[in-house]
């Protein structure tokens, strides 16, 4: 397994670990306030925060390939990714 490091906005960093057969990039969003969506298009993520005010913010980012499958877990956002 091999970690790197990677940005998607000036606050937010995450990381991407390497697989044989797959890709999986991890984002800590413990600091979100509201409900989180992630939606994926090919390899662009895109997270919606819903804040309990009504005011929503989104995030687009790029991801090393083809999304399989996303979850958010805890505060932690997880795409798996084709190699």
């Amino acid at each position: 397994m091999t970690t790197h490091q990677r940005s998607i906005s000036d606050e937010q960093f995450g990381r991407v670990y390497e697989y044989d057969d797959s890709l999986v990039v991890a984002f800590d969003l413990a600091d979100a306030e509201g409900e989180v969506a992630v939606d994926t298009v090919g390899e662009t993520a895109i997270v919606v925060v819903e804040g309990a005010d009504g005011t929503s913010t989104e995030t687009e980012f790029e991801l090393p390939g083809e999304a399989r499958e996303s979850t958010v877990n805890n505060g932690v956002l997880t795409v798996e990714v084709e190699a």
